[in-house]
């Protein structure tokens, strides 16, 4: 029987999970722009166009995912699929998220080691380095302006800025400080604390979608124990199986072992996005470690920024590089130790976004909005403004003075590094078109000066 009411009045026909596996498997190849590109992309196609969720429930469920460490486009989109299909719905939504990008970074990754020294390759990334510490300056900016509301939270950034800068405390320390602070801080001073980063609602309307504002929350979507009980366990096993198979093999010391435990350690700390972990895999990988040098680290994230996916996976490049410099397999099967490295890393950073959605998400109406969870997460993203702006410092001293202040000042990289700046603040390029154009410029200037 026809329907002649309008049809936005109507929900969409149900979809399936055949369905939601083509658009999450699209959505994993175009996500490109960082997690405010990702989610805008979300948002169009899911709210907009498609009609799966509403506008209000979108806005709920990111923040949600606002609050965690991690990712939150990729666990936005985990949420929603398992919102809509369960458990699977949910993992095939985060997985396809993410898988794309793994596999492009080990080829990116692979041609970057292997071929890094060839003149045309090498051109590339001179150009691209000054490029990154103009986007990580902007990334400062950014969640700064949006975090640092009051003195108070811009004097918690300026402690945690000199005390990763001057006073060298590992990142953990900080964040954990933040959140202390934080936790005080929302029940002695709550209206300082009230400037977290989440999104707040909207009236907008799209029409009628399949989850809607009023649509009751799904049978298995209900808080229960038993499934709390039951994600906590399997997803502990999913990592503890995996890191005493690497123990038993290698021992406790052995590279592949040591990036498990490191990076489950890292993916606990992404709070305010990627840029605010990468002092802390620095820390480890480049100066603990020795998985790679700080220009590799730099190439790494310019990779991570040009590759679809979300920007933490430039773990998959450390992890890539770290396994086949320390040839954890013997000389001869390199790109095997990258490859497996990389998937261990990534398995190991995104295992707790899932656990995350799967055991939290039918918490999300106990927790939303309230002040005790919410705190602690402003006062660690004012600190995490601090310890970015540590970083742009420590990308600029090595793009400016690549062989320390005893060397020469490097004027070329000095004016790329300006011009990316100016491209990103004044006229609002894409992040993309930035590090094209400086890995033009020096290729051009290393082809003219050689």
């Amino acid at each position: 029987m026809l329907n002649n009411a309008p049809r936005d009045n109507r929900p969409p026909d149900p979809v399936t999970l055949a369905q939601a596996f083509r658009y999450w498997l699209k959505l994993g190849l175009i996500s490109f722009g960082g997690p405010a590109g990702q989610i805008a992309i979300m948002h169009h196609d899911l709210v907009e166009k498609k009609r799966w969720i509403s506008e209000q429930r979108f806005l709920h469920a990111l923040n949600y995912c606002m609050l965690l460490p991690g990712p939150e486009a990729q666990q936005l989109a985990t949420y929603i699929g398992w919102m809509m299909h369960r458990t699977w719905g949910g993992i095939i939504a985060g997985v396809l998220f993410v898988l794309p990008s793994l596999f492009v970074l080990i080829a990116l990754s692979w041609i970057y080691i292997a071929f890094g020294d060839v003149p045309l390759v090498a051109g590339l990334f001179y150009g691209i380095k000054p490029a990154v510490t103009a986007i990580v300056l902007q990334a400062a900016h950014r969640i700064g302006t949006r975090a640092l509301q009051n003195s108070l939270l811009w004097s918690i950034a300026t402690c945690a800025f000199l005390a990763i800068f001057a006073l060298n405390v590992p990142f953990p320390v900080i964040v954990a400080a933040a959140a202390l602070i934080g936790y005080a801080g929302g029940r002695i001073a709550p209206e300082k604390f009230k400037a977290g980063g989440g999104h707040g609602k909207s009236n907008k309307s799209f029409g009628a979608a399949l989850i809607d504002d009023y649509t009751p929350t799904p049978e298995h979507a209900r808080f229960r124990w038993s499934g709390l009980v039951k994600v906590v366990l399997a997803g502990s096993l999913l990592w503890l199986l995996p890191m005493a198979l690497l123990t038993a093999e290698f021992g406790w010391d052995h590279t592949l072992t040591q990036m498990g435990w490191f990076f489950t350690k890292a993916a606990l700390l992404t709070f305010g996005g990627a840029y605010a972990v990468l002092p802390y895999v620095y820390q480890g990988a480049v100066g603990h470690y020795g998985w790679l040098t700080t220009a590799q680290m730099m190439d790494g994230l310019a990779l991570g920024e040009t590759t679809p996916g979300p920007l933490i996976m430039v773990v998959a490049f450390v992890g890539f590089v770290g396994g086949y410099v320390k040839a954890v397999f013997g000389p001869d099967m390199l790109f095997m130790a990258g490859a497996l490295a990389a998937t261990l890393v990534t398995w190991f950073t995104f295992l707790p976004s899932f656990i995350f959605i799967l055991a939290g998400g039918p918490l999300v109406e106990a927790t939303h909005g309230n002040l005790q969870f919410t705190a602690p997460l402003t006062a660690i993203t004012a600190a995490v403004v601090g310890v970015i702006l540590n970083l742009v410092l420590f990308f600029g001293y090595h793009v400016l003075w690549p062989k320390g202040f005893a060397g020469a000042f490097d004027s070329a990289s000095a004016l790329i590094a300006l011009a990316a700046a100016g491209a990103l603040f004044r006229y609002q390029r894409g992040v993309i078109e930035v590090i094209a154009a400086c890995a033009a410029a020096g290729l051009v200037y290393k082809t003219l000066v050689a």
